[in-house]
């Protein structure tokens, strides 16, 4: 039986679900290429019954997975990050500054961080090859994924689990940190991302444990850190958990940049058009019949107004009126579409907030 393009662009390209939990995971998606845009039938309407099928879940699948747009705020974080990253050529044993990607949720924090964090691991691999001296595996970035309640030893543990150590799971928690600054050492890891720090309770006893740890990270590994969390300076990182007013002599305070990521806005030219290109950006990427020029870009207010400038809000709002468009057999983004359109609760709120 022959398959069918649709079908086989499914089997090699569909959705990806294996996360980024292992350095394979990472490996997988550094070195991965840009998803090719499906084939189009020429005449969609005489594909038989399961070609239709297949063709309708690639639109959807492409649809979903815009390319990482270079928004002004992923710009501006890049650049910053540059900034700090020229710690990173100081040889071993001298401290080297943090990066703190604060912001509230749906802004693309984690995004820019993973972003930011392939090209690094590109370039590096490029110039100083897959091994090391010694032979190890070449490992230029680690990315790490906190959950609620971490603690001081779950955190050496997410980390030994990354690098594929067999001793993750049966080691005390003073061994486990030994081990975890050896493979940062002899894989030449240079950048750690830790995403979802606000899971990590600073004014907690145990928050307060994980903080000072990785203090004593960042001192014994020759690397620099790039922390991703919601609110982090209003959930007292900066001040580790301490009492306000003593925030200023605190050594997070003092080897961490802050780099807040913002909504979009409209009160200026340049930020209207930042936010019209960004619209144009996703129209050229999606598959529809009957899209033409301007149709988003046209709605600028109305998808601002609905999505309040969030990245995430817009990007939901964008992937189910395409669906709906699909499934409708209407094949354009409309005023009608986008009112059926009902995406997360924060834009919802203050959408209906706003019109009344």
């Amino acid at each position: 039986m022959t398959t069918n393009p649709w079908t086989a662009w499914i089997r090699e390209h569909g959705t990806d679900r294996s996360g980024i939990h292992t350095k394979d995971d990472w490996l997988e998606l550094a070195h991965s290429k840009p998803r090719p845009r499906p084939p189009t039938p020429a005449d969609p309407r005489a594909l038989g019954t399961e070609e239709g099928e297949d063709y309708e879940e690639t639109r959807r699948i492409w649809n979903a997975n815009p390319a990482t747009i270079k928004t002004p705020q992923l710009a501006g974080a890049f650049a910053l990050m540059d900034q700090v990253m020229a710690s990173n050529y100081r040889d071993a044993g001298q401290l080297r500054g943090s990066v703190v990607l604060d912001a509230e949720p749906t802004l693309g924090k984690t995004t820019i961080a993973v972003q930011y964090a392939r090209g690094f691991h590109t370039r590096t691999i490029r110039r100083y090859g897959e091994r090391t001296r010694d032979g190890h595996q070449r490992i230029p970035v680690a990315y790490l994924s906190l959950s609620a309640a971490t603690t001081l030893k779950g955190l050496n543990q997410k980390l030994l689990r990354f690098y594929g150590h067999p001793a993750a799971a049966r080691h005390t928690r003073s061994s486990l940190a030994s081990l975890a600054v050896d493979c940062v050492r002899s894989c030449h890891t240079q950048l750690i991302v830790i995403d979802d720090l606000h899971f990590v309770d600073f004014a907690h006893r145990d928050g307060r444990a994980v903080s000072d740890h990785l203090k004593s990270l960042a001192n014994e590994m020759s690397a620099t850190f790039i922390y991703v969390g919601v609110q982090l300076r209003q959930r007292r990182f900066f001040d580790e958990g301490s009492l306000p007013h003593g925030g200023s002599t605190a050594q997070t305070a003092r080897r961490a940049t802050r780099c807040e990521i913002q909504p979009f806005q409209l009160d200026t030219g340049t930020a209207a058009r930042a936010w019209r290109k960004v619209l144009a950006t996703y129209e050229d990427h999606l598959i529809l019949h009957r899209k033409s020029p301007g149709m988003l870009a046209d709605r600028a207010d109305l998808l601002f107004e609905r999505t309040q400038g969030y990245i995430g809000s817009l990007t939901n709002l964008i992937d189910r009126a395409a669906y709906l468009a699909i499934v409708t057999g209407i094949e354009e983004i409309t005023d009608d579409i986008l009112d059926e359109v009902v995406i997360d609760n924060a834009a919802e709120s203050q959408h209906h907030a706003a019109v009344r």
